[in-house]
């Protein structure tokens, strides 16, 4: 019930529009890092009208929703039903002072909103027992406080907390923190009573007591399925500067290979693509030229897990690899996966995918007329410049650092992480025997910009995740900036010690084993947690002597 209510929540903000120039999308050239930024503010304005929307309802119906009944309308002489199903009439003193106001001051706030949402689940998540606080700002005395007991016990809730303090606000005399406990239904209806009420100047049902406001994020690799809804389209039709906008044959075969990957679930085997000889064509350029370039210009974690995906059979000059192929192989050397995707898709959905170890890559190939450059990934891209890395141990572990840091993350967290990840696994320079090389998947898969990148012409710094996350980017021309790691192991630790102070109130961590996402939130986790630390200490510790035992026989 509760994985329903939170993509129910998921899909009710989600993005409704197309990532395309019909629709406002800023950039000709698709990227993660300007998604991240069009999707906080579709979301924003999503969120609003939704907001909007149910705000309306509620005025429109008198709050008479499927599980908000007459009863709410609370006043003198009124009948309601409690949650035991007994007829009741309230007097003056259960309204608590014999007046109302009209249902035009009633607005729904947006903890409101998500409440309802959450109560119109079932029947069973109605009457599901909610913790909530009241913030009540009372314009009369303290002898108020006992018609709003009464009040709450009318709708047969449980008072755990109350305190009031002298407010500093001109006409209101206290304010009064009441934390209750009660069924969802008769929560909305308190509220609904309590508004009416002239006693008070403000109702404020407080969020963090209501709804945990972290963005729902998958907890399981199955779980991504769930985001399928959230994926964003290229459209070559809708581009005239795209290769493919006047090339209806190409933009048939993009639908083709995109309707398959809309159709992929957890457990599949990835489905083939049968390459045509002009696909396979346009493979075999950008793969003779890597192939020169390579020796020169990439790090050395990058050549050698090339070398290994040409032993595997793998990476040949004529032929795509199938996804299926390289999926198994990564799983043999660092535990990644991939899973076919139609092309972006949002940010937040994307970096979720790389804390299980997940990779979303493309199968579509771009245009034959444009070999060395497309405007948005493509299998080519993956390929060449992704898959290498994902198979080198320590690249690995960074990029499934990356996503687990995502997880729960704010929109301007994941703007931020978009960026890093823009500045390092895309466009990363790393330093090499006192040598500049690339290990970027932009940059390893594109010629002219990787020669760019290795010139006197752009500006080089030293990569900071803290500035690094806040440096505009290019996705028009090259970039007149790059970020050098000293090394992998050096970029790991400074962006550790940079997520330390994202905003998150909790910490995660992927489980191996059960190959779940934890949320590490109770004292019972943390112990268990630190019960395998210690065997996995013990084991090394064992290692350790006996190798030294060995030395001296």
């Amino acid at each position: 019930m509760a994985v329903a209510a939170a993509q129910k929540n998921r899909e009710m903000f989600a993005i409704k529009k197309s990532y395309s120039i019909e629709n406002g999308y800023p950039s000709r050239r698709r990227s993660l890092v300007d998604d991240a930024r069009f999707e906080t503010l579709v979301v924003k304005q999503t969120k609003q009208s939704v907001l909007e929307e149910a705000r309306a309802r509620a005025n429109d119906s008198g709050l008479e929703s499927e599980f908000i009944q007459d009863a709410a309308q609370i006043g003198e002489g009124e009948k309601f039903e409690d949650a035991d199903g007994n007829k009741n009439v309230l007097s003056d003193a259960d309204t608590i002072d014999g007046t109302t106001k009209s249902d035009e001051d009633y607005t729904l706030t947006e903890e409101e909103v998500i409440l309802q949402n959450a109560a119109s689940e079932s029947p069973e998540a109605e009457q599901a027992i909610q913790k909530a606080a009241l913030l009540l700002r009372m314009r009369e005395g303290m002898g108020t406080l006992a018609r709003i007991l009464k009040t709450i016990d009318n709708y047969k809730g449980c008072v755990e907390h109350l305190e009031t303090r002298p407010s500093q606000e001109t006409g209101i005399q206290f304010d009064a923190l009441v934390k209750v406990s009660m069924t969802r239904i008769n929560l909305l209806q308190l509220i609904r009573s309590l508004r009416q009420s002239t006693s008070f100047a403000g109702v404020n049902l407080l969020s963090d007591n209501i709804s945990n406001k972290t963005p729902w994020f998958p907890r399981h690799a199955s779980d991504l399925d769930n985001c399928n809804h959230l994926m964003t389209k290229y459209e070559p039709e809708l581009d005239m500067n795209h290769p493919g906008f006047a090339d209806k044959e190409y933009r048939e075969r993009r639908k083709e290979i995109a309707e398959i990957a809309f159709g992929y679930k957890y457990g599949d085997p990835i489905p083939s693509i049968s390459y045509s000889e002009s696909e396979n064509s346009t493979w075999q350029r950008v793969f003779n030229t890597v192939l020169e370039l390579m020796p020169k210009h990439a790090c050395k974690e990058y050549k050698a897990a090339f070398g290994k995906l040409q032993g595997a059979d793998i990476f040949v000059p004529h032929r795509i690899p199938q996804l299926e192929d390289v999926s198994n192989f990564l799983r043999k050397h660092t535990g990644f996966t991939l899973r076919p995707a139609a092309g972006l898709l949002t940010a937040r959905d994307f970096l979720a995918s790389l804390a299980f170890r997940v990779f979303q890559s493309t199968q579509y190939v771009r245009h034959a007329n444009s070999p060395f450059h497309t405007p948005e990934p493509d299998c080519i891209h993956e390929l060449l410049g992704h898959i290498p890395l994902l198979a080198d141990p320590s690249f690995a572990q960074f990029s499934q650092e990356i996503g687990l840091a995502s997880l729960g993350a704010s929109d301007s967290e994941i703007e931020k992480l978009s960026t890093v990840y823009w500045f390092t696994v895309e466009f990363g320079l790393c330093k090499e025997n006192q040598q500049l090389k690339a290990y970027g998947a932009a940059l390893l898969s594109s010629i002219g910009e990787l020669l760019h990148a290795l010139s006197d012409k752009p500006e080089l710094r030293p990569f900071e995740p803290a500035s690094t996350s806040l440096q505009p980017y290019q996705d028009q021309e090259y970039q007149p900036i790059y970020y050098v790691a000293e090394s992998f192991e050096d970029a790991k630790e400074k962006f550790r010690r940079w997520v330390s102070t994202m905003s998150r109130p909790f910490e995660v961590r992927f489980n191996p084993h059960t190959e779940r996402v934890e949320v590490l939130d109770s004292v019972e986790k943390l112990e268990t947690l630190i019960w395998q630390l210690n065997t996995e200490m013990l084991h090394l510790t064992n290692a350790i002597n006996k190798l030294r035992g060995s030395q001296f026989e």
